[in-house]
C-alpha cells in the first residue's frame, strides 16, 4: 500500500533558485528506481520560502529500500548542498485550521 508524505526543504541563504530546480527532478528521480506511485507530486512555497512536495511512495518497504540505493543517495547529497529538512510543523502556515500556501510555479 502507498504510502503519503508531505516533504518540506527551506533553502539554505543563497541556494533558493538551486533548490527550485533540483525539486523538479526529485520525483522523476524516484520513479526512474521505481519507488514512487504514478500519482504525481504537489509542490507549493511556504512564506519563509519553504518548498513542500507532497507525494506517494510506493510501500514502506520502497521508503526504507531508498536508503540502500546509490542514485538516490546521491539526490540527497545534492539536497543536502542546497536545503535543510524540516518538519511541517514548524512552518508557520501549520498553525493555521486550513494552512494555505503558494502555488510552486
Amino acid at each position: 500500500m502507498g504510502r503519503i508524505v508531505i516533504a518540506c526543504y527551506k533553502p539554505k541563504p543563497g541556494k533558493e533558485a538551486e533548490l527550485k530546480r533540483l525539486i523538479r527532478t526529485h520525483l522523476p528521480r524516484l520513479a526512474a528506481e521505481n519507488l514512487v506511485t504514478d500519482r504525481p507530486s504537489i509542490m507549493m512555497e511556504a512564506s519563509d520560502g519553504t518548498i513542500l512536495e507532497v507525494f506517494e511512495w510506493k510501500s514502506t518497504e520502497a521508503m526504507a529500500s531508498a536508503h540502500g540505493i546509490p542514485a538516490v543517495l546521491q539526490m540527497w547529497k545534492e539536497y543536502e548542498a542546497v536545503c535543510t529538512y524540516i518538519p511541517v510543523a514548524d512552518l508557520a502556515e501549520a498553525s493555521n485550521m486550513f494552512a494555505d500556501f503558494s502555488p510552486f510555479e
